[in-house]
């Protein structure tokens, strides 16, 4: 018995040091200071960011109901018809003298595809992905309530890969628009959309990174700066809802990073500081105000920084100054090294891209560079692509066409042969609708001018409008969604 009381005496001072050092741990990390853990012999000095963690309640349960409850109602079914383009173009003598012998084809049939929207505005207006409805001849939204209506293209942003939709509606639930640049890698996350035509499914995730690049998007301009996060989203969530667990919208759900094309670990959002940006120009302007600073950046990497003998491997790194531009006038050098903007702090390449992208043609910002390993702060006036600080305004020209376009990408390039071309994204009331021009039409010349921008296109048109009545034509010849040449005359005077 006595040997039995040893062992229990023996046992009680073991538990007692285990829970005098658990709570000497946990009074230690409760305090407002830089925290000491000890275990076993290794003692962690914990860094002092951990202090303002210390006074925070400790968390309750994870409860997702009430951001699925405010989210799944606005999140809406894009259905969309479009004529498949795997068929290449059929020969032409005419066409192949100025573009080459092209391949033989058929016509292809009609497709369907599906994504996701989310409705921002009781009076219909929806965000969704510019790729969801790129190319489409019919766009159909489906609410949560099953209710069905055709929607209209209001306008894209190829750039960011953002598309804007009008539904004649009224009283529609919308979701509240977050601020993203709030969220915090850690944060706790959800995904709305319909995957796999499972219409209003939700999951959960974290945010794993921001300002994320990952080189999805084909255009010259683009601005890709991604919520990272580890919810799942598969094919049919492009466009969706990424809300906080208030419920706030805080990204357009974009893509996945997979190699089987189904959900096998991340997925991109757009962050409602681009979307909001874009989807005001559109409904104020008709078109994308793309503010530019005028540099050529670059990533700054460990191999960058000791070639240039950069002091910090945070921040962008200007590789060169457009001559003229809104960076030359404000006295930024090649070799200098953007870390703010505005006092926010630029951590990256992708950070200024974006800072710079949420801007119009005419703000003026306060760039914090560093020049000699000193700091110094310069006021750059933001230009519009002309070189200007005017607003950028779809021509009167374009507007007579009825139409909108975007350049063509680089499958579509390797697929059908070509080395540029405007492609009709929508046709409404205008020339092209009378002329028989249909939505995916490829423009190629007009009045023998080789198109590859809008600026192109707008120059054409707007020189036949100033010339004379019987020169105010314009002969367009091009390639059809379906995959033939096609030739339109177009007289302006009508």
């Amino acid at each position: 018995m006595k040997k039995f009381f040893n062992y229990l005496f023996v046992a009680l001072i073991v538990c007692g040091l285990s829970f005098g050092s658990a709570w000497l741990a946990v009074k230690h990390f409760q305090q407002p200071a830089a925290v000491v853990m000890t275990g076993d012999s290794t003692q962690y000095v914990l860094p002092q960011a951990y202090a303002k963690f210390a006074s925070l309640p400790q968390a309750g349960e994870t409860d997702f109901t009430v951001a699925a409850e405010l989210s799944v109602n606005a999140v809406v079914h894009v259905k969309t018809t479009y004529t498949s383009q795997r068929q290449q173009y059929s020969a032409d003598p005419f066409f192949e003298f100025f573009f080459g012998r092209p391949q033989q084809g058929r016509e292809a049939p009609q497709q369907r595809a599906s994504g996701s929207g989310v409705i921002i505005s009781p009076d219909g207006y929806i965000v969704t992905n510019n790729h969801v409805i790129n190319k489409a001849d019919e766009i159909e939204v489906v609410l949560n309530d099953k209710r069905s209506f055709t929607a209209q293209l209001v306008g894209t942003d190829p750039n960011t890969d953002i598309a804007l939709l009008k539904i004649e509606a009224t009283d529609l639930p919308v979701i509240v628009m977050g601020n993203s640049d709030d969220i915090r890698v850690g944060e706790w996350v959800l995904a709305v959309g319909n995957p796999f035509n499972l219409t209003s499914t939700v999951t959960a995730g974290i945010v794993s990174a921001k300002a994320r690049n990952i080189n999805i998007l084909d255009t010259d301009m683009k601005i890709e700066s991604f919520i990272q996060t580890d919810a799942a989203v598969n094919p049919g969530n492009s466009g969706g809802a990424l809300v906080n667990t208030r419920g706030e919208l805080i990204g357009i759900n974009t893509a996945i990073a997979s190699q089987t094309g189904s959900y096998t670990g991340y997925s991109f959002a757009v962050p409602t500081s681009i979307v909001q940006k874009v989807v005001s120009d559109i409904r104020t302007y008709g078109v994308v105000q793309r503010a530019i600073l005028g540099v050529q950046i670059q990533e700054i990497t460990a191999e960058l920084q000791k070639e240039k003998n950069i002091p910090t491997l945070k921040g962008a790194y200007i590789a060169n100054v457009i001559k003229d531009g809104a960076a030359e006038k404000a006295g930024m050098k090649t070799g200098d090294v953007v870390t703010a903007i505005d006092n926010a702090v630029i951590s990256s390449a992708t950070d200024l891209q974006e800072l710079v992208a949420r801007h119009r043609p005419g703000d003026k910002i306060t760039i914090t560079v560093l020049r000699n390993n000193k700091p110094l702060n310069l006021t750059a006036e933001l230009t519009n692509k002309h070189g200007d600080t005017g607003i950028v305004k779809r021509s009167e020209g374009i507007v007579v066409l009825g139409a909108e376009f975007t350049e063509i990408n680089q499958a579509t390039k390797q697929k059908l042969g070509l080395e540029s071309g405007l492609q009709v994204t929508s046709v409404k009331n205008g020339k092209f609708q009378k002329a028989g021009i249909e939505k995916g039409f490829i423009v190629l010349k007009v009045n023998n001018r080789t198109i590859r921008t809008e600026d192109d296109l707008q120059e054409v048109v707007d020189a036949a409008l100033q010339a004379s009545d019987k020169d105010k034509v314009l002969f367009i010849a091009g390639v059809n969604q379906r995959g033939r040449v096609e030739y339109y005359a177009i007289n302006l005077n009508e």
